[in-house]
């Protein structure tokens, strides 16, 4: 009897046991308490939905249909796998829109890849080495040929459909996505997301509502009428430096004694540092980051800012804002102008003129194009060019050859790495940031020997986490807190530097005020003496605000934001959720009120809601 029930279903008994055993791997990476007997309730329900409809209407080529839904599985969960490892929370559709961009990055990609994820794929190598022998192939066709039982389809179908619905309703609700996934099972979750979408669309706040009034209520901005520093820097240059991937702690880190950033202590001690300041960036990386700093608004939900509808529009911006009071305006970057859509983000953004590889060509190739030498040397001889002209300018220019996975060629080796770091993603990431601090001084010198350092505002800043804490094994968290002073966690990952050079006004050496992105145009905006009262955004002046209200979007759960003590993430609603302290990453009991979840929330969907509905550019 056992044996005729199992030769009758063993199809659907065995891709079911298959899948469980890939879901379990799914479940050890992503959930912090690994598998459980929980997936046998969540993850089954699924599969047997899927291969109860493949018994119930397939009569030829079943054991193929079986294979394909495995596979499309399969990759549904590796996508889970590989996404989280980098940025901490569950892949959806939204993500998969994007998987174009994975041909792009190949390297950091494949650098994510744990041998043991490809386990995952084992068992479709297996079937298909037997899949072309025609002894097995008889004997699938003859398995494939025996029907269920119609009654005992249904029965399990009505079953797992029930259990399917009771994983997933009583926890729409959460706000957690990684707590709503594991509660709802991996795949339910993706399935509920995509209807979700469809159906639960975010209220759009008529724009007539939102005033800059309404926001800086919001965020608790009391504006001074007489702002300290305002127009110290009048008339004068702005050139904007976006490093890539470089978080706060390499600042005056130091490793067996030798300095990693020299030339950026240097800076930071020589002129205004902000070392409490987190980046605003979303799921485009440094494009959000591009677009967070040049417009003053967040990042859209479920996608990069540059694959949004935002790029539809003439977005609000500091190009804009700088071209009406007399600046010409360019950004410089050594990759190809269309990845992450940057052509359609630089006429949303209004710059005037961009460089890209087609200027800066492929020589001394690191990472997506050329060196941060070669970048920094063909830079400033524009920026002299720009500078001779009666009118001043705005420069962006954006370091790269310090990206993930922080590989660079040998000869470009500036310090040597104590043995134990070498190998490791931490090591690559030091060695990295120290040759992008070489190059850096190299920029610098050439600022001040054109006589452009002594004429302009000058902002340096990080994009986005270089080392994300889901990523680094054991041994590197214990390097890393051994580096720091403290375990690694939220609040060191998102923490970046800002440091402005002002070559006119007496600023302080040290801010710390919490501050982000979203700040830096109010900020520069008034030491160059020009108003934003009339153009809307929703950052603050951080060199006259004292406190802060920052929402953050993507890397952590829905509702998390920082304010002036903590970094609050999230649980399934705002009672459970967690503060970490800003000075250390400890967990503390309080830092944060419901009052600032709500409001933090209402700015995410302000921002969101004024540029959906702004006009169409012509």
């Amino acid at each position: 009897m056992n044996k005729r029930f199992i030769n009758k279903n063993g199809p659907i008994l065995l891709f079911s046991f298959v899948l469980l055993l890939k879901s379990a791997v799914a479940w050890f990476v992503v959930f912090n308490d690994g598998p459980s007997w929980s997936i046998v309730f969540t993850e089954i329900p699924f599969f047997i939905i899927v291969f109860s409809l493949i018994e119930w209407f397939a009569t030829k080529r079943k054991i193929l249909y079986y294979m394909i839904s495995n596979l499309f599985i399969t990759l549904i969960y590796f996508a889970v796998l590989m996404y989280y490892k980098y940025y901490g929370v569950i892949a959806t559709y939204h993500a998969l829109q994007q998987a174009d961009k994975v041909t792009k990055v190949g390297e950091s990609t494949y650098s994510l890849i744990t041998p043991y994820y490809l386990f995952v794929f084992v068992d479709i190598v297996f079937f298909l080495f037997f899949m072309f022998r025609p002894k097995y192939i008889a004997r699938w066709k003859e398995r494939g040929s025996r029907r269920m039982n119609r009654l005992v389809l249904i029965v399990i179908t009505a079953v797992s459909f029930g259990l399917c619905i009771f994983n997933i309703w009583p926890n729409h609700a959460s706000m957690n996505e990684i707590k709503k996934a594991k509660s709802m099972g991996i795949l339910n979750y993706e399935v509920y997301t995509l209807f979700a979408d469809t159906t639960e669309k975010d209220e759009i706040i008529n724009s007539k509502e939102i005033s800059q009034k309404s926001i800086d209520e919001l965020k608790g901005i009391i504006t001074p009428v007489s702002p300290q520093y305002w127009g110290a820097d009048k008339g004068k240059n702005l050139i904007v430096v976006q490093m890539e991937s470089f978080q706060n702690f390499l600042i005056g880190l130091t490793l067996d004694g030798q300095e990693i950033t020299p030339n950026l202590n240097k800076l930071a001690k020589e002129n205004i540092y902000f070392s409490n300041f987190y980046t605003n960036a979303g799921q485009g990386t440094t494009s959000d980051a591009e677009f967070v700093v040049n417009s003053s608004f967040y990042v859209p939900k479920n996608e990069p800012a540059t694959s949004s509808v935002y790029m539809k529009k003439a977005v609000p911006s500091l190009p804009r804002l700088l071209s009406e009071n007399g600046y010409s305006t360019a950004t410089f970057h050594t990759n190809d102008v269309e990845f992450w859509n940057r052509k359609d983000l630089y006429k949303a953004i209004g710059f005037d003129k961009y460089y890209d590889q087609s200027f800066y060509g492929d020589e001394d190739h690191i990472a997506f194009g050329s060196s941060d030498e070669v970048l920094f040397d063909k830079t400033v001889p524009e920026l002299t060019k720009l500078d001779v002209k009666n009118e001043p300018f705005y420069a962006m220019v954006m370091s790269m050859s310090a990206h993930h996975p922080f590989r660079i060629p040998e000869d470009k080796y500036k310090m040597k790495l104590p043995e134990r770091y070498e190998g490791t993603l931490l090591g690559d990431y030091i060695r990295a940031q120290n040759y992008a601090d070489f190059a850096m001084g190299q920029f610098l010198e050439g600022l001040k020997t054109s006589g452009l350092w002594d004429d302009s505002l000058i902002v340096f800043y990080g994009d986005h986490q270089g080392v994300p804490m889901y990523t680094l094994g054991s041994k590197e968290r214990d390097m890393i807190e051994e580096l720091i002073g403290h375990e690694y966690g939220y609040t060191d990952m998102f923490n970046i530097p800002f440091i402005m050079h002002s070559p006119s006004a007496s600023l302080p050496e040290k801010v710390d005020v919490t501050g982000g992105q979203i700040d830096i145009l109010p900020t520069v905006a008034n030491l160059l003496g020009i108003s934003v009262q009339n153009q809307l955004h929703f950052g603050e002046d951080l060199l006259n605000q004292q406190t802060n209200l920052i929402p953050l979007r993507h890397f952590l759960p829905s509702g998390s934001f920082i304010n002036d003590k903590s970094m609050y993430v999230t649980g399934n609603a705002y009672a459970d959720g967690f503060n970490y302290s800003l000075s250390d990453n400890t967990i503390s009991a309080d830092g944060s009120t419901e009052t600032q979840f709500t409001a933090a929330q209402r700015l995410l969907n302000m921002s969101n809601s004024y540029i959906l509905q702004l006009p169409d550019q012509q």
